[in-house]
């Protein structure tokens, strides 16, 4: 006996109001590239230009996440039969990667110019420095109310470490204006990139514990076994499986094993268990087989192995 439940939160379509604020960040920071750009060029400052570059990076970042919303709108149909849900964590997952790689090219260009040092021009750099906290602030700001969708928090992370990197600039521009020291504009140039490698990695882990069915971050499955086999006429809950299908919306597939009794019987059975799954754990996404109790187990793996309720 088989059945299959979808709760409200699974509904595919869910509009996500963000799609405008990405456009504009996307005009607004190509601007913002191309000024930096050319004041690292004047400027002679490799600070400068790594911090074009990594602005750079969040065009493609910009516009990988907008499709992805687009897409995640998108209903379910006889190909995608959980819809684009994962359109967003899949693009969290490439952004990521794409950081990395910038990350890279600035860590190289920073050793560059530690070897062979030059002559800045501080007055650009704070000037410029300035303007980006404006920019990277503002869509940060923008972006922060949500911040619980993996793909947005990605541009939010990224953008607020463009500010940072910003105001680190502005800093070190001081500190060159006033002392003359060569070796400022290269380290902050490495500092970036080291920025750029830590807040690339968490996304990147939970991206792809995502992308490979992990369990749910939040979640313990013998806790969830448990509250299912509080159910009366539970008997045995096995081959248990929790995955995420996108931000905030998780899916349960699993086995029980219950006397027997009228459908009737085992349908409220399968509401309370719904119920307690959505309450206790969000989970709004089941599938769940009933089996007749006191059979034997049948040959084979199960995951995990089989819980069965205590006889105390």
């Amino acid at each position: 006996m088989h059945f299959h439940a979808q709760g409200e939160g699974h509904v595919p379509g869910r509009r996500r109001p963000m799609g405008g604020v990405l456009q504009w960040a996307m005009v607004v920071t190509l601007g913002f590239v191309g000024l930096e750009l050319v004041a690292g060029y004047l400027a002679n400052s490799i600070a400068l230009v790594s911090d074009a570059f990594h602005n750079l990076s969040d065009v493609p970042t910009l516009v990988i996440s907008w499709l992805a919303i687009r897409w995640s709108e998108r209903p379910a149909d006889s190909e995608k039969t959980y819809g684009y849900h994962r359109a967003g964590i899949l693009a969290a997952y490439t952004n990521a990667t794409l950081l990395v790689l910038v990350a890279l090219y600035i860590l190289y260009e920073a050793y560059q110019r530690f070897r062979w040092p030059v002559t800045v021009d501080a007055g650009w750099m704070i000037w410029v420095s300035l303007a980006g906290l404006a920019v990277n602030g503002g869509i940060t700001l923008a972006l922060a109310r949500d911040r619980r969708d993996l793909n947005l928090r990605s541009i939010l992370v990224h953008n607020l470490g463009d500010a940072l990197s910003n105001a680190g600039i502005l800093a070190g521009a001081l500190v060159i204006y006033w002392s003359g020291a060569k070796w400022v504009d290269p380290a902050i140039g490495a500092a970036i990139g080291l920025l750029v490698v830590w807040s690339s990695y968490g996304i990147l882990r939970e991206s792809s514990h995502i992308l490979l069915e992990g369990l749910p971050k939040q979640m313990l499955l013998e806790e969830v076994a448990g509250a299912m086999l509080e159910v009366e006429g539970v008997k045995e809950v096995h081959d248990v499986h929790i995955w995420t299908l996108g931000t905030d919306l998780y899916a349960l597939s699993c086995h029980i094993r219950i006397p027997d009794m009228h459908l009737e019987e085992s349908e409220s059975i399968l509401g309370e268990i719904r119920e307690r799954l959505e309450k206790r754990f969000h989970i709004t996404h089941t599938t769940i087989q009933f089996e007749r109790a006191g059979l034997p187990r049948e040959a084979g793996l199960f995951m995990p192995e089989p819980l069965k309720r205590s006889k105390a």
